[in-house]
């Protein structure tokens, strides 16, 4: 008769235990998502290009030695697709938490706002700048047997008689092709485009003297160009690259006041936290500074940037600005 008389008794004990003990189960699993120190678990870097690349180079590096800085592991995330809008889009649609960065480009940051009309993502309102590591010229090239040996006879030769010379490029929309399209509007002449599947193809053409010219990053380049397989009529740089130190640059031929490097870098999605930022920023910025890394880049033809956050959103917006423009200006387009 007790028992029976004191099991509602008991059963408000053990559902008043019951409770109070699941809110602070709630509260410990609660505490160390807000107490936590930062990073407490792996960080990813989006690469939106696949394997094997320039942003894969140097999304793998700063991975690297950003997880040592960090002690924390950082994962290095292929997400190619559309170019680079696929990786790109989900990397500003990534929760601002600090555990998702994107390897950001002048093709992504900047040219693909020029070229799409509706993009997905705005490149100076929806990623903030970590930091840019690494910048990298173009060289453009002539087939070994064109009858040009400088970008000034190219151009008059083309003048002279429009259509009747090509460039390769490694697809529409791609770096290759919008520098080059950009280049042949400041001279004022006409080119046929060539667009490939990618960079290799448009080498197997333009060392088989089925294309005329090819404009592609400068570390690439520089293999044909060392072989003597090609030509090297100008580079894109504001000054000379170290590697071809007697070719000019693009302004210096008179042909067109153009110049641009491909810079590279580590953007986060906009609204990261400042504090968070910090961290990444200053950590960022140590492994930028490391003499490993730095002759890691030089090695692979680029050269190395050291700018202050301010200079380098600086950078970013008037690259967008400039080149969306040309790109409109142009009427080049991604399809």
């Amino acid at each position: 008769m007790n028992t029976t008389l004191n099991q509602p008794v008991a059963a408000a004990g053990i559902e008043s235990f019951t409770r109070r003990y699941a809110l602070v189960g709630l509260g410990a699993l609660a505490l160390p998502a807000w107490g936590q120190a930062y990073p407490s678990k792996p960080l990813r870097v989006i690469v939106p290009q696949p394997p094997g690349g320039g942003f894969d180079f140097v999304g793998r590096l700063l991975a690297d030695r950003l997880g040592k800085v960090m002690n924390q592991a950082i994962v290095v995330e292929n997400r190619p697709g559309s170019g680079t809008l696929v990786g790109t889009d989900a990397a500003a649609k990534a929760a601002p938490d600090g555990y998702a960065l994107l390897v950001g480009s002048v093709s992504n940051l900047v040219l693909n706002m020029g070229l799409y009309r509706n993009l997905p993502y705005d490149s100076l309102r929806d990623f903030e700048p970590v930091g840019l590591a690494v910048g990298y010229s173009y060289t453009l090239m002539a087939r070994k047997d064109l009858p040009f040996n400088s970008l000034k006879d190219l151009v008059a030769h083309a003048k002279a008689n429009p259509g009747t010379l090509n460039y390769a490029s490694a697809g529409n929309g791609s770096g290759q092709h919008v520098l080059a399209a950009a280049l042949w509007h400041l001279a004022g002449v006409k080119l046929v485009h060539v667009p490939y599947k990618g960079a290799q193809a448009a080498y197997q053409d333009l060392l088989g003297g089925r294309v005329d010219v090819f404009l592609d990053l400068a570390p690439t380049a520089r293999v044909q160009v060392d072989a003597g397989s090609v030509k090297a009529l100008a580079t894109s740089g504001a000054s000379r690259n170290p590697m071809h130190p007697d070719v000019p640059t693009f302004t210096e031929t008179g042909v067109a006041a153009l110049d641009l490097e491909s810079w590279f870098g580590l953007f986060a999605p906009a609204k990261t936290p400042p504090e968070l930022m910090e961290r990444l920023r200053t950590d960022l910025a140590r492994v930028i500074a490391m003499p490993e890394v730095m002759e890691t880049f030089r090695k692979a033809g680029g050269k190395p940037m050291n700018l202050s956050i301010a200079e380098t959103k600086a950078l970013v917006q008037r690259d967008v600005q400039r080149w969306t423009k040309l790109i409109r200006d142009a009427d080049i387009k991604a399809e």
